[in-house]
């Protein structure tokens, strides 16, 4: 009797410790927030060297982290999304502008699959299905340009979980979307979740906040104050909604075990020009030159990054995103995935940097089959259809070195990029092509693609 007792009293200890062994484990698995900015340029951040702009809740992010110099994306809004959210190139996934196709998996599905409480708020544009955010992983949202398209500022529209909202008494949009994001952080501080949070702003129509003079909260069009002087306001909204978010964490006392990663979208648009580093600095939206695709990255994690202000120059891509905050939070991802993860950077530990960034860009918007592809390291860049540039001397691409190849480092150079593009010669699926041109009859009844 005594001997079944010991054995039962055994069996229960090692049941308990397994089980505290494994709510330990969940309990140590970091939040993670994502946060993208809306057409923004890596000019725009003052701790990135921009003179134009107040960004000091983004700045301390900074200042208690790891800035990145060398993060690039796709030039224009939802050939970025798709990299982000699936770790893949675009010539693996891409059909047209504004949508996802539904057999993709994202780092949502793998987040939720994993335990993890998920969220997506702010821009969507991936889909005009009522189920898309939570068909793609995400439990709850609260979306802009979802299943229809209403101003998104001053008495906006949006859909929260699929359910529209339109907004009549002088609410601002991009506030509607910060406290959602707060309400959704205070109500999961008990368990690890992933915020996907890609803002409103700071696209056009550049209009007034609710800090500014001029701010009227009776408009209800995106035609009415739209001026690119707002876009400094907007700047600082933007900024004033991030040290909300990092508050809301300290207040929870769940700051130190969140890593947040900060970034924009594609460059700025071209009406906006800022001072960069004594400089002034044009925008380059939807143009593949360095304006276009070069954005701020900042990473948060006070638990894990040590030497805090650090400044990191690898390159990273918008595909490297996903394996990033997978390899973080030890979450399995699928093989196909184009990404490289630069967790190591973060934890300051041995890597293995991009030596290469890859691009295929073709938004699709419309009817326009367009391709520009290339590739590019620091220093050089080579396009597909063979024009060269070094980036350092002519970051505008101006002078084309093809046909005056004047050095061997020249040569060797563009022998290195050649054999990425050779890699990717035939990588394309015509399927995706077909899906594209069957498409077309659909959008044009829909009133055709969106340039947003």
């Amino acid at each position: 009797m005594r001997s079944d007792c010991r054995f039962l009293q055994l069996f229960w200890l090692l049941t308990l410790s397994i089980l505290c062994n494994t709510v330990c484990a969940v309990a140590e698995r970091p939040n993670v927030i994502l946060i993208m900015v809306d057409d923004f340029g890596f000019e725009c951040i003052t701790a990135n060297g921009g003179q134009s702009y107040q960004t000091p809740n983004i700045d301390r992010l900074a200042a208690s982290g790891l800035r990145f110099e060398n993060c690039h994306v796709q030039p224009l809004c939802t050939p970025t999304r798709v990299q982000l959210m699936t770790g893949r190139y675009n010539i693996h996934n891409y059909v047209h502008f504004g949508y996802l196709p539904r057999t993709e998996t994202t780092f949502g599905h793998l987040f939720r699959q994993a335990g993890y409480a998920t969220a997506i708020c702010g821009k969507w544009q991936l889909g005009r299905e009522p189920d898309s955010p939570q068909h793609f992983g995400f439990e709850q949202s609260l979306l802009w340009q979802h299943t229809r398209r209403p101003p998104r500022y001053a008495n906006p529209g949006l859909e929260r979980n699929a359910v529209e909202q339109d907004f009549t008494m002088g609410e601002y949009g991009p506030k509607l979307v910060n406290d959602f994001a707060l309400e959704f952080i205070s109500e999961n501080r008990a368990r690890p979740f992933f915020l996907y949070y890609p803002m409103i702003l700071t696209h056009a129509p550049f209009q007034p906040t609710p800090d500014s003079a001029s701010w009227d909260p009776t408009i209800s069009s995106e035609k009415k104050l739209n001026a690119v002087k707002h876009f400094a306001d907007m700047t600082a909204y933007t900024d004033k909604m991030v040290g909300q978010v990092v508050a809301k964490l300290e207040e929870l006392g769940i700051r130190d075990n969140t890593l947040i990663l900060f970034l924009g979208d594609n460059g700025t648009l071209g009406s906006v020009t800022s001072r960069f580093r004594g400089s002034d600095y044009r925008g380059g939206k939807g143009k593949t030159t360095s304006n276009g695709t070069h954005v701020p990255l900042i990473a948060s994690w006070p638990a894990k990054i040590k030497d805090a202000g650090r400044v990191c120059t690898d390159l990273i891509s918008s595909t490297d995103f996903l394996p990033t905050i997978c390899q973080a939070a030890e979450i399995e991802f699928p093989s196909n995935v184009d990404g490289v993860s630069f967790l190591p950077q973060l934890k300051g530990e041995s890597a293995h940097p991009r030596q290469w960034l890859y691009t295929w860009y073709s938004p699709r918007q419309n009817q326009n089959l367009t391709v520009k592809e290339y590739a590019f390291d620091k220093h050089f860049k080579l396009y597909r259809t063979g024009q060269f540039f070094d980036l350092l001397a002519d970051p505008m691409e101006q002078q084309d070195l093809a046909t005056t190849l004047s050095s061997d480092l020249h040569r060797q150079a563009k022998s290195k990029l050649q054999q990425v593009l050779d890699r990717y010669e035939s990588a394309r699926p015509a399927e995706l092509d077909r899906q594209f041109v069957e498409a077309r009859e659909t959008r044009a009844t829909d009133g055709g693609a969106s340039s947003d």
